[in-house]
């Protein structure tokens, strides 16, 4: 896939393969593959830094606080390719979290299962130089930088083992489309209120450069306070920038809204309602940028 400017390139942030695939013959049944951080190349770790450096300068007063903290305790500053088993020791020690490297995508219920057992699958790889702007899958860039410093703040922790329970109940149901979203307009989109302003936390926001501006700063998408509902029926893109976004408050809030809601009838009392158009949001949804 390519894109027509890649300094705007939207988020890249799919993590399934197709439904029945199996593991490529160097990985375990759980899709995941020994990381071999000796292999890498000087090339590889330049990338990793040009990219961190980038980001890190960009998302200055624009990310949410916990999202540096976590970049500062589990030492993700350092340079080159993060180490695994060195990040686990970190991550481990503060949520019981892990990564777990994977050949590219990974089929749903691999994905969930993961989740539940506070694993996370990170891509195996790294872009090349000439991909910086832009990469058709998640790579180990996206997958550590966007999602693993907020893997080691307790209530982001425990929100993302609840998102793989409810995507192993999601597929039992015949559901997770709606999970999906949910995931989408949080883990991967999601904007936050803190001190007064709408900062980002969402992964594919964080680690898109052109995205990481258009989320907060352009005047097109719509910037909506997160209602549980709404966000289970809203459509969305995976291949360009969003036209909704849904904003919390608190992580712990967003928790206990998963934890207290039946999955189940929430689902069955908005089956029969249509989906939301992204671009579509009623003028008293508005938040201001």
């Amino acid at each position: 896939m390519s894109h027509p400017n890649t300094l705007l390139a939207p988020s890249q942030h799919r993590h399934r393969a197709p439904a029945g695939a199996e593991p490529p013959p160097e990985a375990a049944a759980d899709w995941t593959v020994p990381q071999h951080w000796d292999e890498l190349t000087d090339e590889d770790h330049w990338v990793w830094d040009t990219l961190f450096a980038r980001q890190k300068t960009l998302l200055q007063d624009k990310v949410v606080s916990a999202f540096e903290e976590g970049l500062e305790v589990l030492d993700l500053s350092r340079s080159g390719v993060p180490n695994f088993d060195e990040l686990n020791d970190k991550l481990g020690a503060r949520t019981g979290w892990k990564v777990v490297a994977v050949p590219g995508l990974v089929p749903d219920a691999t994905f969930f299962e993961h989740l539940v057992n506070r694993r996370f699958p990170v891509g195996n790889f790294i872009r090349t130089p000439r991909q910086l702007d832009y990469l058709e899958e998640p790579d180990v860039f996206h997958d550590v930088f966007g999602h693993v410093p907020l893997l080691a703040q307790p209530a982001v922790a425990d929100f993302m083992v609840e998102l793989g329970n409810l995507g192993l109940q999601a597929l039992a149901i015949g559901e997770v489309e709606r999970v999906a979203r949910l995931y989408w307009y949080t883990i991967e989109c999601g904007l936050a209120r803190e001190d007064g302003r709408i900062k980002i936390y969402g992964a594919g926001v964080a680690s898109s450069f052109g995205e990481t501006h258009y989320s907060l700063e352009s005047a097109r998408p719509h910037r909506l306070t997160f209602d549980l509902k709404r966000v289970l029926r809203t459509r969305y893109r995976p291949d360009d920038f969003q036209k909704s976004y849904f904003v919390i408050d608190r992580f712990e809030d967003v928790l206990s809204l998963v934890r207290k809601n039946d999955f189940a009838a929430v689902c069955a009392k908005l089956d029969g309602l249509s989906d939301i158009d992204p671009k579509m949001a009623a003028e008293n949804e508005l938040l201001a940028a």
